[in-house]
């Protein structure tokens, strides 16, 4: 029937018609069958189902009961309506709606867990991560180093090592090139020996580049060898164009190699500063650039393969042929193009150089 008619045709009790009647008075305990004593069984009444079943009752918080009961405490109390025999919420009812009169309970809410949203849209700010803002859990453990810390303690003395021996050197030839470029002064007086041994050859620095008249040559340096075979002949090999082979390597290549570029040119410019037109040397660098140029040339005809199999070279003659550069079409300037060749004495090898012992 509907809880909100104001007739009903329901008896009612000796307290009245708007007073419920009272509970019957609960027996002892009911008897079993064969005679023995059973438990007592609770009256049903409002908020409790006829069989006597727990259905009605809210979940048992597991291990609630013994710790009320080890502590002593007593339980709260329930707010007024929500305890097991108050009547049910006839909104709550299933097939009944909330009446016309029906207002929502303003009484104290039941703290519960918080919904878990399945709503992907909306970013969780629980959960840590790098666009939330939340810090994770730190472990405390540092990470693993990088660069020279992750090195041991023997490495990083080796690196520092290197590092102070590579910088005295940078030190020490910056000092030697400022002292060989800079006035004569009274340090390189002093020490004009030990510089020169340092700059010369490899590191000589002259201004050709920016003369009034630069360099408008091309010098090609020519070596041929005197070889004796395997069978005890002596024999003359052809002239190797030692620049054509060095300008080959050259072309084409993006990152060309110091060698290629300056050695031989180098040694060459080297052996004619310090040589008369008679290929005398003038001072005691000359005898140095002379021993420059003629290992190289032994070099490179050992790296050519002249001497042959068991052959062995025994003495080396080296040639320039120099020539003009054509000045442009637009220049009035007339100048000789012919080659100019300037040839120079056998040099015999020595025992370590004939053999290669110097690659």
């Amino acid at each position: 029937m509907d809880a909100y008619d104001k007739g009903s045709d329901a008896r009612h009790g000796p307290a009245g018609r708007d007073r419920p009647d009272p509970p019957a008075a609960l027996p002892d305990r009911v008897d079993a069958p064969d005679g023995r004593p059973g438990p007592r069984t609770p009256p049903s009444g409002p908020g409790r189902p006829a069989d006597g079943s727990d259905a009605a009752r809210p979940p048992a918080v597991p291990g609630a009961e013994g710790d009320a009961r080890i502590s002593g405490a007593e339980p709260e109390a329930l707010p007024s309506g929500t305890g097991p025999g108050a009547p049910a919420d006839p909104g709550s009812l299933p097939g009944h709606g909330p009446g016309p009169d029906h207002v929502p309970s303003a009484g104290p809410r039941t703290e519960g867990p918080e919904p878990v949203t399945t709503d992907l849209s909306r970013p969780r700010t629980d959960v840590a991560g790098p666009d939330t803002g939340v810090p994770g859990p730190s472990t405390g453990v540092a990470g693993p180093g990088t660069g020279v810390a992750a090195l041991s303690l023997g490495y990083r003395i080796g690196a520092a090592v290197a590092l102070v021996a590579v910088a005295v050197g940078v030190c020490v030839h910056l000092g030697m090139t400022f002292l060989h470029v800079a006035p004569s002064n009274t340090v390189s007086k002093e020490h004009g020996e030990t510089v020169e041994n340092w700059i010369y050859p490899e590191f000589e620095q002259n201004w050709k580049l920016f003369a009034p008249n630069p360099l408008q040559q091309n010098i090609a340096v020519q070596v041929r060898a005197q070889v004796r075979t395997a069978d005890g002949q002596v024999r003359t090999t052809g002239w190797y164009d030692l620049s054509a082979q060095d300008g080959r390597a050259i072309d084409g290549n993006l990152l060309p190699s110091h060698t290629q570029q300056n050695e031989l040119r180098r040694a060459w410019d080297f052996f004619v500063s310090t040589h008369d037109n008679d290929n005398r040397p003038v001072g005691l660098r000359g005898a140095l650039s002379e021993t420059y140029v003629r290992r190289i040339a032994a070099l490179r005809l050992d790296r050519a393969d002249a001497a042959g199999p068991g052959g062995v070279v025994e003495r080396v003659q080296l040639r320039s042929r120099t020539a003009n550069v054509p000045p442009p079409e637009w220049s009035g300037e007339r100048i000789s193009t012919t080659p100019v060749h300037r040839t120079l004495p056998w040099w015999s090898l020595p025992e370590d150089e004939a053999r290669g012992g110097i690659a």
